[in-house]
């Protein structure tokens, strides 16, 4: 029902404002792989929501694919904005611009 998704939107949007990183992910998808080795590799903290072990999954996945056009995962978000899957974010590590969208946040977060 309407109330249901209301509540999983208003939830996601909960864990997109908290965090600087989020990848909305799968256990074994291999581009989920990449995108979390991009930002281990920066040393940059995410929380990454599997959306195969969590039991809302599917929910998560249609309301994903509200907020972005897509369904396919994975989902990062960098400062309540989405910029896509795996290869869009490693494109924006390549052109120096991962960092600054991180760092964005970061300033946020100590206010």
């Amino acid at each position: 029902g309407v109330s249901s998704t209301q509540c999983f939107w208003s939830l996601m949007q909960d864990i997109i404002s908290h965090n600087c990183v989020v990848i909305f992910s799968k256990t074994r998808c291999p581009y989920c792989k990449m995108a979390k080795n991009l930002f281990e590799d920066l040393n940059v903290n995410y929380k990454a929501v599997e959306l195969d072990e969590n039991t809302n999954g599917r929910q998560f996945q249609d309301i994903l694919e509200q907020m972005t056009g897509g369904r396919t995962v994975p989902r990062v978000f960098i400062n309540g904005t989405c910029v896509g899957g795996a290869t869009d974010t490693q494109k924006l590590h390549e052109e120096g611009k991962l960092l600054s969208l991180i760092q964005q946040c970061q300033v946020k977060a100590n206010y």
